[in-house]
């Protein structure tokens, strides 16, 4: 984005208090670069997608995907964080967002006020709890070592251990502390007016700050099992992806995902889905095995994590790698732009976990030509292994489970 004052360009002065903020957080990287790059003549994104703010100003990075608006991007975001967070939104909550007007994050706070007080209106979830209180008569069962040591000398009461059912519980814990994080965030009349609603709601639960919120003690059951999509967003607004910054320039706060591992999360869930009536099973981030051992000391070096392995028992029948970048067209690039250190670490990949299918997998774009799939087939140089190079269309995202099939099929996943 380019400095000026134009619709499309961004205020030097407001571009350096944004690069601060960005270099203050721990997603940023040490010098910020990660969201974002201050130039001579213009601020660049990195990676990360979402909204940032500062004083007096505030940006939203948005991919790209496709020829879709920014209200389309937004709705696609969404869903692949649903996707990827275990949330089931129904398709009528999301017709009522504005994706259009509001940025990501004013989207995901009114989504997740007006789930929360539908929830609220059918009831708070409420647990027995245990209590120890020392009353004129018993209640519950003696607690006989209080009772003949610390009211030994007051006979007139007794020291009662007792179950009592309660709203103060975790889960409401968190849910108070969610409303009372965005009210400072919300810029929409509706959804301030639905937190302030949601806070009084909550008035008597205790205020628990976020730090020390106990999300191991939630327990979500078939007797409140509609919190949990509620949970799960809940934690994506308190957690580590919403942070504060503070201190000079850097005052502010931010939402952010890192793209690359949005889409490798999403692939991995959809790809599973796909495959779990096929008796295969799919698994992100492990493998975890090295690439070298000392013979005699016996340590392992160099560990591999592979993003996502496709399994059939104990066997590996297909290595993924996910990139969020573009794949060039042939007649471009003969090597379509995939990079040499990429094709190493996928021949590794079938060297150590004894896979002779490896896919490198890429989100489709126009200039690839209308539709996705598989770009190309090779052959690894003195092996049987075969590496594919495929791309999947996120502008039509209720077909990604079909295209994720179609390609499972062609790289030889089925038997």
């Amino acid at each position: 984005m380019a400095y000026g004052s134009g619709p499309e360009q961004i205020e030097e002065t407001a571009a350096v208090r944004l690069a601060a903020a960005a270099q203050a957080l721990p997603l940023g990287g040490a010098d910020g670069s990660r969201i974002l790059t201050l130039g001579r003549k213009d601020l660049r994104a990195g990676q990360m997608v979402g909204v940032l703010a500062t004083e007096g100003c505030a940006l939203e990075i948005l991919p790209k995907i496709g020829d879709l608006c920014e209200g389309g991007v937004r709705r696609k975001l969404v869903h692949m964080l649903a996707v990827t967070h275990d949330l089931d939104v129904s398709a009528g909550a999301l017709s009522e967002l504005d994706w259009q007007r509001d940025d990501l994050l004013e989207i995901l706070i009114r989504l997740f006020a007006r789930m929360l007080a539908e929830a609220v209106r059918r009831g708070m979830p409420r647990r027995y709890v245990g209590h120890e209180d020392d009353l004129p008569v018993l209640r519950g069962r003696l607690d006989a070592a209080r009772q003949f040591t610390r009211l030994a000398a007051s006979p007139q009461s007794l020291a009662c251990r007792f179950d009592a059912l309660s709203a103060d519980i975790a889960l409401n814990q968190i849910m108070k502390a969610a409303v009372l994080r965005l009210q400072s965030f919300a810029r929409g009349a509706e959804t301030r007016r639905l937190l302030r609603e949601l806070a009084f709601a909550y008035a008597d639960i205790r205020e628990v700050p976020i730090e020390t919120l106990r999300f191991d003690l939630v327990i979500v059951d078939r007797t409140n099992a509609r919190w949990r999509d509620l949970q799960a967003l809940a934690c994506l607004l308190l957690q580590g992806r919403f942070q504060t910054t503070s201190g000079g320039a850097a005052t502010g706060f931010s939402l952010l995902f890192a793209m690359n591992a949005l889409f490798e999360a999403y692939v991995a869930r959809m790809l599973a889905r796909v495959l779990r009536s096929s008796g295969q099973r799919v698994v992100a981030q492990g493998g975890l095995l090295y690439c070298l051992e000392d013979p005699e000391s016996g340590i392992r070096t160099f560990r591999t994590k592979p993003d996502i392995l496709v399994k059939r028992d104990s066997e590996t029948t297909l290595v993924i790698d996910t990139k969020w970048k573009r794949l060039a067209p042939v007649i471009d690039d003969p090597k379509q732009g995939v990079s040499q250190a990429d094709i190493y670490q996928m021949m590794a990949y079938g060297r150590l976990y004894r896979c002779a299918r490896l896919l490198l997998l890429y989100p489709h774009h126009a200039r690839l030509g209308a539709q996705p799939g598989l770009r190309s087939r090779h052959r690894v140089t003195s092996s049987d292994d075969e590496l594919f190079v495929g791309t999947i269309d996120l502008e039509q995202l209720e077909t990604v489970p079909g295209q994720l099939s179609d390609l499972a099929l062609r790289c030889c996943i089925e038997s």
